[in-house]
This record gives C-alpha cells, sequence and structure tokens, in this order.
C-alpha cells in the first residue's frame, strides 16, 4: 500500500505544487551573432519601386469593373476619400508585408496623405529594424533553429530592447521609441525603413507585442516590464486614431492573420464603450487567404452600425503594389482636378475685374 498520502490532502496538494513548479528560464547566457554574418532571404535590392508612366495608368484602368475588381476600387476611393476629407488612414501591417519589400510604396503614400498612423506587430518592426541597418532580412528558419541559432542576431535583440527601456522610461509608445534609436544610429539603409520614413514624415507607428511571441524576447536584454509598458502605450495611441475612424476613415488590415485584428476589435469596443459615436467608416484586409479573425474582427462585426467593409485575396508583393497604385493616380488626378479648378475659378476672378474695370468712367 502507497504511503503517498491521500489525493485530497493537504500534503497532497502541496507534494503536487513541488513537482510542477517550474523557475524562470534564464535568457543571460544566450549566445548572439553579428546581424550581418547571418544568411537573409530577403534584400533591399529586391524591393518595389514606384511606377511611373501612362501606360501603367492605361493598365490599371483596364482591370475589369466586376467583383474584386470593383471591390479594389471601392477601397481606393475610400482612401481617397478620407484622405482629401482630414479623416485617418490607418494601416496594420503584419510582418511579410515588411519582408516582402513594400515600404518604399507605403513611404510614397504618407508623403501624399494616404497614411495617417502605421500599426505594426512586432515582426513587422523587426523587419524594418533589420532592414535599416543591414539591407536584409528574413532568416532561414529551419536552418538557424537546429544549430540554436534562429533569432539570436545581437543587433536585433539589443535596439529593439532599448527602445523599448526608453518607451517606459520616457512614457511614449514602443513605435516612436525604436524610430528615434534607429534615426541615432543613422542606419545605411535608412531611406528602405518604414519606421524611419514615418519618423522623416511626422506619422505616428504604434507596435503591439504579444509576450513571447517575437525573436526580441529571448535576448538577454529584454525585460519584460518595459515591453509591456511600451507597447500598452501604444495600444491607447492606437485606441485614439480608431475614434477618429467615425464618419469616413479607413482600417486596413494587411497580412496579420490574429494579433492586429484582435487589437482593433478591442479599440472598436474600448471607443463605443466610452460613449464615442463610431460608425459609417471603411475597413480593408488584404492577406493570402481570408482567415476567421480578420473576417470576422475587421471586415463584419465592427461595421455593422454603418460603414462598409472589403475584403480583398492575394499576395501582398502583388495586391499591394496594386492599391498603392491605383491610389496614387487617383490621389495625382484629383489634385489636378482641383487644381485646374482652382485656376478656372481664379481666371473667372480676373474676367470680373476686368469687366468691371471697363466699366469704370
Amino acid at each position: 500500500m502507497s504511503n503517498f498520502p491521500h489525493r485530497d490532502s493537504p500534503e497532497t496538494s502541496q507534494a503536487i505544487l513541488e513537482m510542477n513548479k517550474f523557475s524562470p528560464f534564464d535568457f543571460s547566457g544566450a549566445r548572439t551573432y553579428p546581424l550581418k554574418s547571418r544568411k537573409s532571404k530577403v534584400d533591399v535590392a529586391d524591393f518595389a519601386s514606384v511606377p511611373t508612366g501612362d501606360r501603367f495608368r492605361d493598365f490599371l484602368g483596364s482591370i475589369p469593373r466586376i467583383l474584386a475588381g470593383s471591390d479594389l476600387r471601392t477601397a481606393v476611393a475610400a482612401i481617397a476619400g478620407a484622405a482629401r476629407g482630414g479623416r485617418p488612414v490607418i494601416w496594420g501591417l503584419g510582418g511579410h508585408v515588411i519582408k516582402a519589400g513594400l515600404a518604399p510604396l507605403l513611404g510614397d503614400l504618407m508623403r501624399r496623405g494616404a497614411v495617417s498612423l502605421i500599426a505594426m506587430n512586432g515582426s513587422a518592426m523587426i523587419h524594418d529594424l533589420e532592414i535599416a541597418l543591414a539591407g536584409t532580412t528574413s532568416e532561414d528558419v529551419p536552418e538557424q533553429l537546429e544549430q540554436g541559432d534562429f533569432g539570436m542576431a545581437q543587433e536585433t535583440g539589443l535596439h529593439f530592447n532599448r527602445a523599448a527601456a526608453l518607451a517606459s522610461a520616457e512614457h511614449i509608445g514602443l513605435g516612436e521609441a525604436l524610430s528615434r534609436v534607429l534615426s541615432q544610429l543613422n542606419p545605411p539603409f535608412a531611406a528602405q525603413s518604414l519606421l524611419l520614413q514615418s519618423l522623416e514624415q511626422g506619422v505616428p507607428v504604434t507596435g503591439h507585442l504579444a509576450i513571447g511571441t517575437d525573436i526580441t524576447h529571448i535576448h538577454p536584454s529584454a525585460r519584460g516590464e518595459a515591453l509591456g509598458a511600451a507597447t500598452f502605450t501604444d495600444f491607447k495611441i492606437f485606441v485614439s486614431a480608431v475614434q477618429a475612424l467615425n464618419g469616413g476613415g479607413v482600417y486596413l488590415n494587411v497580412g496579420s492573420a490574429v494579433l492586429l485584428p484582435e487589437i482593433f476589435l478591442k479599440a472598436v469596443s474600448i471607443v463605443r464603450n466610452c460613449g464615442h459615436p463610431l460608425r459609417d467608416f471603411t475597413t480593408v484586409n488584404l492577406d493570402f487567404i481570408q482567415h476567421y479573425r480578420p473576417t470576422q474582427n475587421v471586415v463584419r462585426r465592427p461595421v455593422m452600425q454603418g460603414g462598409a467593409g472589403i475584403a480583398i485575396t492575394g499576395h501582398h508583393e502583388l495586391m499591394v503594389p496594386l492599391l498603392c497604385a491605383m491610389l496614387r493616380l487617383e490621389l495625382e488626378e484629383k489634385q489636378k482636378a482641383e487644381s485646374g479648378r482652382q485656376k478656372a475659378v481664379g481666371w473667372k476672378a480676373v474676367g470680373r475685374r476686368r469687366k468691371a474695370a471697363e466699366r469704370l468712367p
């Protein structure tokens, strides 16, 4: 007969607790390596470029106005309308969007007023950080994992966690802090960094983390309290931007299947909970496939009280350039039309003054 205490006794409960007790893992002994020594799959030499020329304009005009072709035009019109009407256009970005080389296109839209805030998950921020520093990103995960080196590029963890510490100390968001840290480093590939383009253009970036999901969380320099404080500040900034969507704003979720759709839904909830109106805005989800959470939390649920949800399916490296090109032309054409209207009004005023002068004795 066993001498182990009865399963319901206090002694048994304490024994089970002792058996299942784990001490926090110590990351201080982790080995790192220089970022530039790592073989990466993405290089800035392969990044997208902003298209020009009337032939491309003709191509865009040839896209059928049916099904997804119509949806794409609706999204473009909504974004352009928000930009012209002073309503926010928020871009929520997953990591694949950055490592697919799309930062130059989004930077161009920033300069045209079609980006009001960029919300990044941790992966997007990490890829952008590495691009700025080395001009490359996206390691070979299976190979690095086998060697115990996955995610252990020295500069990536060091500067990301420096930014979190700065954000926590100065009560700013992680996006602003990482942009500032990067700027101080004067990185060689600043022009290809969305973080640094945002800093230059004065467009806010918010960083949204789930502790344990990013490589920077396993570095010796990681501090949970700093990461948590930094991303919580950014969540509150993001909520303020979501509040401003009311009456014509646009939220785009591009390449985040879980984290940003959940964050967006909670932002919508707290805005309405605090008594602020939030309706008559547009949401757009772009991804390889239409996942459950973006479909429910971006396209459907938030706009049930008024607005429109659009789902566009396709590879980011194809669909985002197409969307950006169509939006760029839409903004240019409206700007030309407005400029022409102002000139016409001006010439009419000149004519009226001339006629009035002719009637003078």
